[in-house]
C-alpha cells in the first residue's frame, strides 16, 4: 500500500487496475476532476461459466500464449436498435441483498484481507462516494453478470479497480471503470478515437470486461486465479503455475509466487465483499441501492451537442456525463444515422418528447483545419470563442502554435437553445407534453453536415496534413482599423444588408475591436453563387474552346478518303455509337 505524492494537497491511495498498472484515487472530498467543456450554457451472448466446480479441483490451463485475449468474441457490442423500455419488475427491493444472494466465489482466507478492511473502513467518507456512484451502473452490471452465471462478487469488481469512477485513468493509460489499457480494450472491441473512448463506456466495457473474465475462469478453472489473470494477465498466472508444478508445489492462489499488487487483489476484493456484506461490523453505513434500472437506454440524432441533450433530457451537465463518460466532445457524433445515449431512468421519455418538438440547430460546432504554425490566439479570435475554451474541447497543449495540421472543433455560429417550459403547450389549463414523432429526417432538417467525424480520426498531435479543410459556412469578424461595413462584406461575398441583419444593427457604423457575425445563410448563398458562377464560368470557357476547335477544323481542307480509309471511319462511326455499360 503506497501513498502518492503526486499532488501534495491531496491524500490519494495508489491503486492497481486490470493490466496490474498503477491507478491513483483520490480520498479528499474537496477534489473534483477539471470540468469538461459542453459548450455555452443558454447563450452479445456467451458461454456460461460452470459454477459448480469445487474447490479441490485442480487449476487447468487450456490455451496459454498466442493470441493473450482469445481468439474470438463479440467485437460489435450493442447494436440495439430500440430503446430501453420501463424498469424491469424484480424480487428483492435491495440491490445489496440481491448481490448477497449470488455469492459463489469461496471466501480468501489471505492474512491480507485485514489490512485491506482496516484501510477501506477507516475511510468512511471514500466509500460513501464511492457507493454514491455505484448507484448508477450497479444494477446493469449485476443483471449482466447473472446472465452470464457468474458470481456475484464480480460486480464489485469495479470498486477495487476504479473506484467506481468511469473517469479513472491510470499511471499507464487505463481507463474506465474496468481499467482497461488501449491495446485491450480496441481487442475486444472498444472503440477509442478523437471522438470517443468505450473503455469508459459502461454498458460496451461492462460487456467486454465480462468477456473477459469468463475466458479465463475457464481457462484456469478457479475464480481467484481469475482475476489474479485479470489483474496481472494469463502469461503471469500461468508461469507461475508451472512453477510450482514442476517444483511439486500446490498451484492455488495463495501457493503462488505473484506480483505484489495481483497478491492483493483477490484479498481486496474479499475486503469490499466483507464491508457491504456487513457493514456494521466496521462501523459503517451503506447506502441502499434500490433494485431496479437506474438508467434507459435511448436513440439520439447522428450529431448533436452534448449540453443540449442534457437540456432536452432536463438533467444536468454532470448527470449526463456520469452516464455518457465515453465522449470526449462537446459534439455527440456517429457514422450511423442514430446511436445510443444513457439517460436516467425518468429522464429518458422526457428526452424523447421534448427531442420530438425541437425544431432549432442540433449542433454548434463543426470542424476547421487548423494550419502548421497558425496561433491559438488567432484560432480563437477568428471563431469569437475563449483560448482556454479551445484548448479544453480540443485536449490542446499549453503551447502558442499548431506544431502540426490538424483538425480542432469551433463554433459553427449557430445556437442550440431549449427551454424545457417552453416544450409545454397548454389545453384548458392542463400542461400537455408534444407528443413523441418520427425523427428520422430531424438531420436533415437541423443540418450538422459541417461535422466531418472521418477526419478527426487521428489525434490533433499526430501530422494530418492529408487533411482536407472543410468549407467554412459561419463565421465572427474583429473589426480592424479601416475596416468598415463595405469591405467586410466584400471580404465575405455577402451583402451590407445580410450583416446588419445578422447583428441586428440599426447603422452602418462599426468600432475598432467589434466582433460582429458573419451569418451562415449569407456565407452559404455567398459560397453557392462563386460556386455556381466558377462553374459557369468553366463551361462558357470550354464552350469557346470548342467553337474555337471546331473552326480551325472546318479551315482545314481535308483530301479524298479512299475506300480503305472510308472503310475504318464507318468502323470507328458504329464504335463511338455503343455506350459502355456502367
Amino acid at each position: 500500500m503506497t501513498i502518492s505524492t503526486t499532488m501534495p494537497s491531496l491524500s490519494a491511495y495508489a491503486d492497481t487496475n486490470v493490466m496490474g498498472e498503477e491507478i491513483i484515487i483520490y480520498s479528499d472530498d474537496g477534489y473534483k476532476p477539471a470540468p469538461r467543456d459542453l459548450g455555452p450554457a443558454d447563450k452479445s451472448t456467451n458461454d456460461k461459466a460452470t459454477s459448480d466446480k469445487s474447490a479441490s479441483d485442480k487449476p487447468v490451463i487450456k490455451k496459454l500464449g498466442g493470441n493473450r485475449l482469445g481468439d474470438s468474441f463479440d467485437t460489435e457490442l450493442h447494436n440495439d436498435n430500440t430503446d430501453t423500455q420501463e424498469p424491469i419488475a424484480v424480487n428483492n427491493d435491495d440491490l445489496w441483498q440481491r448481490i448477497r444472494n449470488g455469492y459463489a466465489i469461496p471466501d480468501s482466507t489471505s492474512s491480507l484481507v485485514a489490512r485491506h478492511e482496516e484501510w477501506y473502513s477507516s475511510r468512511p467518507d471514500y466509500i460513501k462516494r464511492m457507493v454514491e456512484r455505484s448507484q448508477k451502473y450497479l444494477f446493469h452490471i449485476v443483471e449482466e453478470v447473472e446472465k452470464r452465471g457468474m458470481p456475484t462478487e464480480i460486480a464489485l469488481l469495479p470498486m477495487i479497480e476504479s473506484a467506481y469512477n468511469p473517469q479513472a485513468n491510470s499511471t499507464s493509460s487505463a481507463s474506465g471503470i474496468w481499467q482497461f489499457v488501449p491495446a485491450t480494450g480496441k481487442h475486444f472491441g472498444l472503440k477509442q478515437n478523437w471522438w470517443v473512448d468505450n473503455r469508459r463506456n459502461v454498458t460496451f466495457a461492462t460487456d467486454a470486461a465480462l468477456t473477459y473474465l469468463q475466458k479465463l475462469y475457464n481457462m484456469f478453472g478457479a475464480w481467484d486465479l481469475a482475476l489474479a489473470a485479470y489483474n496481472a494477465g494469463e502469461g503471469t498466472v500461468g508461469r507461475a503455475i508451472e512453477r510450482n508444478r514442476k517444483l511439486g508445489l500446490p498451484t492455488d492462489y495463495e501457493s503462488l509466487d505473484l506480483p505484489a499488487e495481483t497478491k492483493n487483489y483477490v484479498p481486496k476484493l474479499q475486503a469490499i465483499k466483507n464491508l457491504m456484506t456487513n457493514p456494521e461490523n466496521y462501523g459503517l453505513k451503506i447506502q441502499t441501492i434500490a433494485n431496479t434500472p437506474y438508467f434507459a437506454k435511448v436513440s439520439a440524432p447522428a450529431q448533436i451537442d452534448a449540453h443540449l441533450a442534457a437540456k432536452l433530457a432536463e438533467i444536468s451537465d454532470d448527470e449526463f456525463l456520469a452516464l455518457n463518460p465515453s465522449n470526449k466532445r462537446p459534439v455527440i457524433t456517429s457514422n450511423g444515422e442514430k446511436h445510443e445515449l444513457l439517460l436516467p431512468i425518468l429522464s429518458a421519455q422526457t428526452f424523447r418528447n421534448n427531442l420530438a418538438g425541437y425544431d432549432k440547430p442540433l449542433v454548434s460546432w463543426r470542424t476547421y483545419l487548423a494550419k502548421r504554425g497558425e496561433r491559438m490566439e488567432s484560432i480563437a479570435s477568428k471563431f469569437g470563442m475563449q483560448l482556454s475554451q479551445l484548448r479544453i474541447v480540443n485536449n490542446l497543449p499549453s503551447q502558442n502554435k499548431i506544431k502540426n495540421s490538424a483538425t480542432i472543433l469551433v463554433p459553427n455560429g449557430n445556437k442550440t437553445d431549449f427551454n424545457a417550459a417552453k416544450s409545454i403547450t397548454k389545453s384548458n389549463d392542463i400542461e400537455v407534453a408534444p407528443p413523441v414523432e418520427n425523427n428520422d429526417e430531424i438531420n436533415a432538417k437541423q443540418g450538422s453536415a459541417n461535422i466531418d467525424i472521418n477526419n478527426t480520426e487521428t489525434p490533433v498531435e499526430n501530422n494530418v496534413d492529408k487533411i482536407e479543410p472543410v468549407k467554412q459556412v459561419s463565421v465572427t469578424h474583429n473589426v480592424k482599423k479601416g475596416e468598415n461595413m463595405q469591405t467586410i462584406a466584400k471580404r465575405y461575398g455577402v451583402s451590407v444588408k445580410q450583416i446588419m441583419a445578422a447583428n441586428s444593427l440599426k447603422n452602418y457604423k462599426l468600432k475598432v475591436g467589434q466582433t460582429i457575425k458573419i451569418g451562415s445563410d449569407a456565407v452559404s448563398a455567398a459560397s453557392t453563387k462563386k460556386t455556381s458562377n466558377r462553374k459557369a464560368n468553366n463551361r462558357n470557357a470550354k464552350k469557346d474552346i470548342s467553337k474555337k476547335s471546331s473552326a480551325k477544323s472546318k479551315s482545314v481542307k481535308k483530301p479524298e478518303a479512299s475506300s480503305k480509309s472510308k472503310s475504318k471511319s464507318k468502323s470507328k462511326a458504329s464504335t463511338k455509337k455503343i455506350k459502355p455499360h456502367k
